[in-house]
């Protein structure tokens, strides 16, 4: 008995420091729970008193996480790299709808490329004041959609640019392999269109310098064959 006397002293010791840390442990998580509570009843409280103060909370944590969000997104979209081509034919306008449709099946292009250039199109066209289905008629006659084209002049892409040309400028896009771009392509044509218009005195002499740019051999007949092939657009409005 006197042998296990140090033994059963220690076991003593050892469980009394087993619940001194204990219990403190269990004071300090409720006193740790009471002010959390505290705190979550003020903010409450001040919240209710300042409907403004919860607004500009709000505010604040919102611009956080889009700035958060804008920081892990890839590189700027101007970049012709990093666009996408394509567009969900769901929830386009019906005008447009039939139109994507319409070309796809013409050209035996998927609708989501073409909605994309429909899309685009459009944007354009209202900024320019270029009518889309002209748009989309001149990149029916000189690429068939195909984005990858390249003319005997150095013409490229869907509206046939030529990439090289003083007039035409790809750098704010990525350079002049942005030229393949559909969307790029597009927007830099239609900018070229645009001053064609300006300074003809119609439609039909705009098509005709456009022609001659883009390297066509007949311009009278190219400005027949994209009026005519705008004329079908038309008709699917």
């Amino acid at each position: 008995m006197t042998a296990n006397a140090p033994l059963t002293r220690l076991w003593l010791v050892l469980r009394t420091l087993v619940k001194d840390v204990r219990d403190g442990f269990i004071e300090i998580s409720r006193h740790s729970l009471a002010l959390v509570g505290l705190v979550v009843v003020a903010v409450t409280l001040t919240f209710v008193a300042r409907p403004g103060l919860q607004l500009t909370v709000n505010e604040l944590v919102l611009g956080w996480l889009e700035m958060r969000q804008a920081d892990s997104m890839d590189p700027p979209t101007n970049d012709a790299a990093y666009r996408s081509t394509a567009t969900s034919v769901k929830g386009l306008p019906k005008n447009q709808l039939a139109i994507t449709y319409w070309l796809s099946r013409r050209y035996r292009v998927s609708p989501e490329p073409i909605a994309a250039l429909v899309t685009e199109a459009w944007v354009v066209g209202e900024r320019s004041q270029i009518p889309p289905t002209l748009l989309l008629a001149i990149m029916a006659i000189e690429s068939k959609f195909n984005p990858f084209t390249a003319g005997t002049q150095g013409a490229m892409g869907l509206m046939q640019i030529d990439p090289a040309a003083p007039r035409h400028d790809f750098s704010p896009f990525g350079g002049r392999l942005a030229v393949f771009d559909p969307v790029t392509n597009l927007r830099v044509g239609a900018r070229h269109l645009q001053d064609l218009i300006r300074q003809s005195e119609s439609i039909e002499e705009a098509l005709r310098q456009y022609a001659a740019a883009s390297g066509q051999s007949d311009e009278n007949l190219y400005v027949e064959r994209v009026l005519n092939e705008q004329k079908l657009l038309e008709k699917m409005l």
